[in-house]
C-alpha cells in the first residue's frame, strides 16, 4: 500500500516545439540547452524539488530519447527517490488501444492512474518551455487558503503585449471571473503562465468529461478552464512577480541567453537558496589564451578561447580558433569555430563545426533576425550563413 503525497507535479514536455524551428528538429523542445550549462527542463524540475514536491510525472512524445536519457533516475535534482521521484510517462498501450495524447489535458487524462496511485489530493501542471524560478509551495497555499477548485499562476504584462498569452480577468479577491485566450482587445494585463494546480477530484471530473466530448481539442486553455469557469467552480489567480520567460521561439530564446549576461537583474542562477540543478560531464577547466579578447561573455568549462568572445554565452567544451570572432550568439556544447571564422547574432546548436573564414549571421542591427544552425552539422571553409536562416541540415 502506498503512502499518500499531498501534491504530485505533472509535467508536459512533449511538445514539438516548431517554432525553435532546427534546434528541435532531432529533440523534445525542453532538452534544448540554455545558459551554457542548462537545458530547459532543468528549471520546472529544480523549482519542484526547491519547493518540496518529490513526485513529478514527465509527460513525454516528441522524439524523446535525448530528454529520456537526460532526466535518468532524476539524480541530479534529488529525484532519485524508491518513492515518489521523477518518472517518464510516455504514451502506452491500453486496454482499447494505443493512443499519442491529443492535448494537455488528455495527456494529463491517460495518466491519471500515476496520480490516483499516489493519492494525492492536489496536482501541479507544469509545463516544460518556461525559464524562471518559483516556489510552488507558495502557490499551493494560496489554493488551499482561497478553497480554490483551480489556481493559475498569472504575471503582469504590458497591455500591449497582452493579446499573446491567455489572459485572465479577475475580481479585487484574486477569482477569475473570464479567462480570454490571445484577446484583441484585453481587459486584463494578468496572463497566464501556464501552471495550475488542480484539486484532484475536481480535475478528474473535468478530465473525464472532456474525454467523452468528440469535439474537444483536449486542451487546458481551450477547453477545461473555459468549461470549468462556465460552471461556476472557484478559480483563483495567483500573482508571481519575478523572472519568466517563455522560450517558444528562437528570438525568445536568445533574448533569455543574454539575460544571463546582466541585461536582466531579475535573472541570477548563482543563489545557493534557490539552486537551478542540471546533469553535465566533467570538464577540463576553461582556456583562455594570452591573446584572446573575452568581454561580457558567460564561458562554461571545458572552452578553449584563442580569438574575440563579445556578448555571448558558451556552452561545455566550445572551442574558438585563432582570429575568430564571436558577438551576440549562443554556442551550445561542443561547438567549434574554426581560425579567422565571424560569428555573430546567431544561435549553434550542440557539435556544430564553423570552418575557417566562415561567416555565420550578421550584426545585431540586421532586421533578418538570428541565423541558426542545427546539432552536429558542419560549415565548410569559407561558407557564409545569412542572417536568419535556419540550416537544419546539410
Amino acid at each position: 500500500m502506498f503512502k499518500k503525497k499531498e501534491c504530485v507535479a505533472m509535467l508536459l514536455a512533449g511538445g514539438q516545439g516548431s517554432r525553435l524551428y532546427a534546434l528541435t528538429q532531432k529533440t523534445a523542445k525542453p532538452s534544448v540547452s540554455y545558459g551554457g550549462k542548462y537545458r530547459i527542463i532543468d528549471f520546472p524540475l529544480s523549482n519542484c524539488i526547491n519547493s518540496g514536491v518529490d513526485t513529478v510525472g514527465v509527460l513525454t512524445q516528441y522524439r524523446p530519447l535525448l530528454l529520456n536519457e537526460y532526466i535518468g533516475n532524476g539524480l541530479p535534482w534529488d529525484l532519485d527517490r524508491t518513492y515518489g521521484g521523477v518518472q517518464i510517462l510516455a504514451p502506452y498501450q491500453g486496454q482499447s488501444g494505443a493512443d499519442w495524447y491529443k492535448g494537455t489535458a488528455n495527456a494529463i487524462w491517460q495518466n491519471m492512474e500515476f496520480i490516483n496511485r499516489y493519492d494525492a489530493k492536489y496536482v501541479l501542471i507544469l509545463s516544460g518551455d518556461h525559464i524562471y524560478k518559483m516556489d510552488y509551495a507558495k502557490m499551493l497555499d494560496y489554493h488551499k487558503q482561497t478553497e480554490a477548485d483551480c489556481t493559475i499562476a498569472v504575471i503582469d504584462v504590458p497591455i500591449e503585449e497582452a493579446s499573446r498569452f491567455g489572459i485572465m480577468s479577475t475580481n479585487d479577491d484574486g477569482s477569475i471571473y473570464k479567462f480570454s485566450e490571445k484577446p484583441k482587445n484585453p481587459d486584463s494585463t494578468k496572463a497566464s503562465m501556464g501552471i495550475y494546480i488542480f484539486t484532484k477530484d475536481k480535475l478528474q471530473k473535468y478530465l473525464e468529461e472532456d474525454s467523452l466530448n468528440p469535439a474537444s481539442s483536449n486542451d487546458f486553455g481551450k477547453n477545461i478552464i473555459p468549461n470549468m469557469l462556465a460552471a461556476g467552480e472557484r478559480m483563483m489567480a495567483y500573482s508571481f512577480e519575478g523572472y519568466w520567460k517563455d522560450v517558444g521561439t528562437i528570438q525568445s530564446l536568445w533574448e533569455a541567453n543574454m539575460d544571463l549576461l546582466g541585461a536582466n537583474p531579475e535573472l541570477s542562477l548563482s543563489e545557493e537558496s534557490w539552486r537551478i540543478y542540471s546533469r553535465h560531464t566533467a570538464q577540463p577547466p576553461q582556456y583562455i589564451s594570452g591573446d584572446a579578447v573575452v568581454e561580457n561573455a558567460s564561458i562554461t568549462a571545458g572552452c578553449e578561447i584563442y580569438g574575440t568572445v563579445k556578448n555571448s554565452v558558451l556552452g561545455a567544451g566550445v572551442y574558438v580558433g585563432k582570429g575568430a570572432v564571436v558577438e551576440d550568439s549562443v554556442l551550445m556544447n561542443g561547438v567549434s569555430i574554426g581560425d579567422n571564422a565571424t560569428v555573430k547574432y546567431a544561435i549553434l546548436d550542440e557539435n556544430v563545426s564553423i570552418g575557417k573564414k566562415a561567416t555565420v549571421g550578421e550584426s545585431r542591427a540586421c532586421a533578418d533576425g538570428i541565423a541558426v544552425v542545427g546539432a552536429g552539422i558542419s560549415i565548410s571553409d569559407g561558407q557564409k550563413i545569412n542572417a536568419g536562416a535556419m540550416i537544419s541540415e546539410i
